[in-house]
Order: structure tokens, then C-alpha cells, then sequence
């Protein structure tokens, strides 16, 4: 009887292995079937299996792979589509100017003005050449900074001194544009680590911008620090930017003007965002219309000296 009972026992795990053997098979089947189907295009497909089944943790594999490589398929397709709206926007700035640019140069090539009129084609064509040039830097730039061949060297500074000096650049185009400014530097040192180029670009393109776009009267530049962080922070009084446009200011080519009439390439602000991200920083903006802007630029204090409040440098407006 016993011997009945051991080749019963034995004959039903076999069975058992069987069955087990059958379901693994199957599963691992479906697991292929899935994979085909991925491999055909179809990313929507799922394995489903309960926690007990000895597969369950490649299933789980394999759907986490499904998902990451969707994930990753929707941000190429993002990427390609962007990349096609800036080929887009790219050939919309650059050829319109050059085509003026020509234009004007033909004119004056085939005489068909003279004398002073002459004169200011030539010089609008300077103008023209001038402004292509800056948008083709910028496009050079950006690419540079987006491919990561631009590397940064940040090194310690004083961010009041050098701020100071790229001010000084600024005032004569200030004075010229009418536009009075206020600078509030303490006299303490603000140290930062940065790189020095970079973070001359980023300032030159805020105020450029603010030139370009702005139809400010007044213009703030202050630095403040805190425990964590150095803060610059670049205020008009100008036009303002709308909500709907204010969340996109950063984005490369993004213009407020939908027609694409407005001055500049769309680049200088992704660029500034681009660089005070590559060092560390960051740079967010803030508005309403009719009631101006605020650019304000944080970078990590560098250092543990004690901030000691001094007397502000004199206020000079125009």
C-alpha cells in the first residue's frame, strides 16, 4: 500500500511540474509576443502577473523597460519636433534680414539712389549686417552651450566688482536710449563662484533685452546676499510681459511678438538660462503688464564670510 501511495505522490508532482512547466512557457511565450509587438510599434501592451507567479519579477522587468523606452521615445519625439521649429524660426531670422540686407546693397549697386540717400542705405545695410551677425553668435552660441562644447571655468570672484565693471559698458547706451538707472551694490565683497565670461553674457543679453523690448524709462540693478545664495535682480519700469508669455520667455526663439516683427533672434534669454543653469545658479523673471519687469539671478554664496550690511554706492540716474 505504501508503494501505491509514494507512486500516487509521485505521479502528482510530476503533474504539478508539468503544469508549472506549461504555465512558465506560456508566460514566457507571451513575454516574446510582447516583445515582437514592441519591436512592430505597438508600445500600448502590458504584462499583467499576479505577485506569486515565479515570472512576475521579469514581468515587472520588462514592463518597466516598456515604460522607460516610451518615456524616452516621447521625449525624441519632442526634441525632433523642437528641433524642426527652430530650423523653422532660424530660417525666418536669418533670411529676412539678409534679404533687406541685399536689397539695400542692390540699390546702391545699381545707383539707383545717390548722394545722401545713398549714404543711409549704406548705413542701414551696416545696421542690417551688424544685427545678422549677432543672431548668427548667438545661434553659434547656443548650440555650443546645448552641446556642451562651451565649457565653463568658474573660479572665485567678487560677483559686486565684476557686476560694476560690465555696468560701465552699459551707460553710454543708457544715457543714449534715455533710460535712467540706478545701481544698489553694497560696497562688501559678494563672493560667488562663476565663471566670469559667462556671467557677462548673461547680464549683457538681461539688458540688451531690456533695450530691445522693454520701453522702460527706469531701470534697478541691485545685488543682495543671504546666508545660501548671492541675488541680482534687474528691474524697469517698461511695457511688462503677459502671463501667457512670461512662461515661455526662456524658451529658445520664443518671441512675444507673434508676428516675429520684434528685434533679436529669440536666443539671448534661453541663453542666460542655459548659462546661469551651467553654473550652478538659476533665473526666473517676473511681470505684469504695464507695470515692468524683473529679472532676478541667484547664484550659490561661495564661502562662509559674514555678511556685514555697508552703505550703499551713490544712486546716479540720467
Amino acid at each position: 500500500m505504501g508503494w501505491v501511495l509514494f507512486a500516487l505522490a509521485g505521479a502528482g508532482c510530476l503533474l504539478a511540474a508539468f503544469w508549472l512547466m506549461f504555465r512558465v512557457r506560456r508566460q514566457l511565450g507571451e513575454m516574446v509576443e510582447l516583445l515582437e509587438e514592441i519591436r512592430a510599434g505597438n508600445h500600448n501592451r502590458r504584462l499583467l502577473a499576479p505577485p506569486g507567479r515565479m515570472t512576475a519579477p521579469l514581468a515587472y522587468a520588462i514592463n518597466r523597460l516598456v515604460r522607460d523606452y516610451e518615456e524616452e521615445r516621447l521625449r525624441f519625439r519632442q526634441t525632433e519636433e523642437a528641433d524642426r521649429q527652430l530650423m523653422t524660426g532660424l530660417s525666418h531670422d536669418i533670411r529676412t534680414p539678409l534679404t533687406t540686407l541685399i536689397g539695400y546693397l542692390d540699390a546702391v549697386h545699381r545707383r539707383v539712389v545717390t548722394g545722401p540717400e545713398r549714404e543711409r542705405y549704406l548705413e542701414i545695410a551696416r545696421q542690417k549686417a551688424h544685427r545678422l551677425k549677432g543672431t548668427t553668435d548667438e545661434l553659434f552660441s547656443w548650440f555650443k552651450l546645448y552641446a556642451g562644447e562651451e565649457p565653463l571655468q568658474p573660479v572665485r570672484l567678487d560677483l559686486g566688482e565684476l557686476t560694476r565693471g560690465i555696468l560701465v559698458d552699459w551707460v553710454p547706451l543708457l544715457e543714449e536710449g534715455k533710460i535712467a538707472y540706478e545701481v544698489e551694490i553694497p560696497e562688501q565683497p559678494f563672493w560667488v563662484k562663476l565663471d566670469p565670461e559667462g556671467y557677462r553674457r548673461i547680464l549683457n543679453n538681461l539688458l540688451q533685452n531690456l533695450l530691445d523690448h522693454s520701453g522702460a524709462t527706469r531701470v534697478t540693478l541691485s545685488l543682495e546676499t543671504s546666508a545660501e545664495a548671492v541675488t541680482v535682480r534687474l528691474a524697469d519700469n517698461g511695457v511688462g510681459i503677459a502671463p501667457e508669455d512670461l512662461a515661455h520667455i526662456f524658451d529658445r526663439l520664443y518671441k512675444c511678438d507673434p508676428a516675429r516683427t520684434s528685434v533679436g533672434s529669440g536666443l539671448g534669454l534661453a541663453i542666460a538660462r542655459q548659462l546661469a543653469e551651467g553654473m550652478g545658479g538659476q533665473i526666473t523673471a517676473e511681470s505684469r503688464p504695464g507695470q515692468g519687469t524683473a529679472f532676478v539671478l541667484g547664484f550659490p554664496r561661495y564661502g562662509a564670510e559674514t555678511f556685514q550690511e555697508k552703505p550703499k554706492v551713490a544712486v546716479r540716474t540720467v
